[in-house]
């Protein structure tokens, strides 16, 4: 009976080896789509003020909705390492909007603490250390 136990364990930690977690894959999910759903409100506006801004937005929304499906429906590595990427970007291209006048959205310099901003950036970091997390664990 132990050997049967002992063997029991073996193949279910074998089998479980480099799958991501339920719950995590799910966090990823879950904060992709709010980094996707907070930049839906302020499209409009910077489509108005700041064309290409919009434009990105749009790009930014559309991507992080796809990436959200794709983690949900499979949970793949370069859907991860993708992910980490693209809400990384989005990050770094918030900074860099609030340190240095981008063309039409010079008003945006300081402005650090715009609530969709917070929103954007508190999900988009999350998605970062939690997709880079499943990748450590598909590794492993």
């Amino acid at each position: 009976m132990s050997t049967t136990a002992n063997t029991f364990r073996a193949d279910h930690a074998s089998a479980l080896k480099g799958r991501v977690n339920v719950a995590l894959q799910w966090a990823v999910v879950g904060s992709i789509m709010v980094a996707a759903v907070a930049h839906i409100p302020v499209i409009a506006p910077h489509l108005e003020e700041a064309p290409y801004m919009g434009v990105l937005f749009i790009a930014l929304t559309a991507v992080c909705l796809s990436l959200g499906a794709v983690i949900a429906v499979r949970s793949s590595t370069w859907a991860y390492q993708s992910a980490a990427v693209v809400c990384g970007a989005a990050v770094l291209a918030y900074a860099a909007t609030r340190l240095v006048a981008f063309p039409q959205l010079a008003d945006d310099v300081g402005n650090w603490f715009e609530p969709l901003g917070v929103v954007s950036v508190l999900s988009e970091s999350l998605v970062v250390v939690l997709a880079v997390a499943a990748v450590r664990r598909r590794r492993t």
